[in-house]
Parts: C-alpha cells; sequence; structure tokens
C-alpha cells in the first residue's frame, strides 16, 4: 500500500526513522529503516537513508508491502516450546538449525518447523492462519542455541519490537572461551560494524561504527585454557558478542571467524562449532505487559566440552 505525505511547517528537524516511529505507531522502527534501506520509503523520490534529516515541506512516499501468500513449506521437525499463547511463542533453538530460510536452506529451518506447527494446530485465537509467516523479532545465528521468542500477530511484533530496540529486554547468554579473561567481570564497550576489508565481517575497522555495549563475567575456569562465561548484551549488534570477546583475546571456542582454527581444537578436544547459548529471555508480554523469563540450562554437547576441558 502506497502512502504519500508532506511533512508539516510546524515539524522539528529530526531523523528520517525516528519522525516515522512517532507517526507510524503499528509498524517498528527496525521495520521502518529495512523499508528507508529497500527505497521502499523515500523524501523527495530519493532513496536516504534512516539517518536522514527532514524538514518541513519534504515530500514522503512510503510503499509498505502487505502480507503476501505464504512462500516458504512449512516442515514437521521437532520443536522444544517453552511457553505458547494467543500473541506469541517461546521455543529453544537447538544449535545447527538456521532461523530464516535463505539461499540453500530453504527447508529444516526454525520457520519451515513453526509453520508446520501453526498450519497443525486449528487454535482459533490464532489468526495467522495458513497465508501468513512467524513474525522473527530477533534472530540466532546457526550454530547458537538457546531462547527465541516469536510473534503471532503484528501487534505483538511490534510490541516486542520495540522493547528490543530499546533494549529492555532481559539477555543472558553463556559461552565457553579460549583462555582466562583478565578480569572476573566487566564491560566491553567498542563500536563496530561491517568491516572495511571483509564485508561478511564486523569489527572495529569499520566505515560507519554503531555503539556496542556487552558487560561479561566469569562463571568458571576450565582448566587453564578456556573459561565458561556470561554475557549480557546492553546492545544488539550483529555479531556483537563474538567479536567484543574476540577484542578482549579470548574468542568463543569454536569460533573460526573471529578466534582462528587454534579454538576450534583444545589439545585433542574438537570444537565443532561456536560454544554459544542464549540461556535466558526476558520481556513484558505485549497484551498482559507482566514480565516474563524463560531460561534453558546449557545443551549437552557444551556440557560434555565443559567436561573435558575440566579433565585436562
Amino acid at each position: 500500500m502506497i502512502t504519500e505525505f508532506i511533512v508539516t511547517a510546524g515539524e522539528t528537524r529530526k531523523r528520517l526513522d525516528q519522525f516515522l516511529v512517532n507517526r507510524e505507531r503499528d509498524i517498528s522502527r527496525s521495520r521502518l529503516q529495512r523499508l528507508i534501506e529497500l527505497g521502499r520509503i523515500r523524501v523527495n523520490n530519493r532513496m536516504v537513508r534512516p539517518s536522514h534529516t527532514i524538514k518541513p515541506g519534504d515530500h514522503i512516499t512510503m510503499d509498505v508491502p502487505q502480507p503476501g501468500p505464504l512462500l516458504v513449506d512449512g516442515k514437521a521437525m521437532p520443536l522444544e516450546i517453552l511457553h505458547e499463547d494467543e500473541v506469541l511463542l517461546v521455543l529453544n533453538k537447538p544449535a545447527g538449525v538456521v532461523v530464516h530460510p535463505a539461499s540453500g536452506n530453504w527447508k529444516g529451518t526454525v520457520i519451515n518447523a513453526l509453520l508446520a506447527h501453526f498450519q497443525n494446530h486449528d487454535d482459533a485465537a490464532m489468526s495467522l492462519g495458513k497465508t501468513a509467516q512467524p513474525g522473527l523479532v530477533h534472530r540466532l545465528d546457526k550454530d547458537t542455541s538457546g531462547v527465541m521468542v516469536v510473534a503471532k500477530t503484528e501487534q505483538a511484533h511490534s510490541t516486542l519490537a520495540a522493547q528490543f530496540e530499546k533494549h529492555s529486554i532481559a539477555r543472558i547468554y553463556e559461552a565457553l572461551v579460549w583462555g582466562v579473561l583478565r578480569q572476573e567481570q566487566g564491560v566491553i564497550e567498542l563500536p563496530i560494524g561491517r568491516d572495511r576489508g571483509e564485508p561478511k565481517k564486523v569489527s572495529s575497522n569499520t566505515a560507519q561504527p554503531q555503539r556496542a555495549v556487552t558487560e561479561y563475567r566469569i562463571v568458571r575456569k576450565l582448566g587453564n585454557l578456556a573459561s565458561q562465561v556470561t554475557l549480557s548484551p546492553r546492545t544488539g549488534r550483529t555479531h556483537q558478542l563474538r567479536v567484543h570477546l574476540a577484542s578482549l583475546g579470548c574468542p568463543i571456542l569454536g569460533d573460526e571467524t573471529y578466534g582462528g582454527q587454534k579454538v576450534c581444537r583444545v589439545t585433542e578436544i574438537n570444537i565443532p562449532r561456536v560454544m554459544l547459548h542464549a540461556r535466558t529471555l526476558g520481556f513484558q508480554h505485549p497484551v498482559s505487559g507482566i514480565f516474563q523469563e524463560y531460561s534453558v540450562d546449557l545443551p549437552l554437547d557444551m556440557q560434555g566440552i565443559c567436561q573435558s576441558l575440566l579433565s585436562i
């Protein structure tokens, strides 16, 4: 649906995404930013960035796509559901599973499994039906296990996305890292963005640094070669935890991208994946407003690596 309007004379100069998020209450700021970057939202018929400053008299065109027919097939696979109601679902994602279908991963994803789950449960209170897709509020990397929340309605998606954007979500991760951090606990403040030389990677060597802050605490030392840590991201940048730990000289075990091959094998112990687990997720329920928190223990493979490291 295409909407056009003129910025009124009384409007103060501000960022385009900030202006629109106050005007379009049903669309999250993160989604508005994606629409701007895709050129679906234009100023004076020109593609601009979300940070573009609008002024009175600007002509804004919005082409917001409406939900279309289902393009991804549902395929049943085991789901560890921690909670489900009429507007959202919380699950424990296993490691090795991609969240969203994409080139090379059209089947066997979390979305495929959720679509099959929704289609096989004729819940009159659920409005998704067979033509909509589950609303991803956030994602976990393929190798990362742990708690995820999925919205069933547009209102739930918008409300949850706003909480993520404001960083009012409670998130705790656990990781097994190379070496031992110098301090028992601390805060890492290192702006990051797409790496200048390797755009598929994230680093502090970037043309567009974004504020990134992570709290950490050592849970226990795993011998002299590794540590188990908890991580609480205050911001939500791509690969933030992985890059921040690598910046301290303690990359996550199994993370060849940011730690090299050395972190994929400790003495005789093979590390088959990035040892990162989303342990806890807490948020205000989009309907009741009550704070809900869900936690899952370390998966068996990470527990096994811990025991192996302790025996060295």
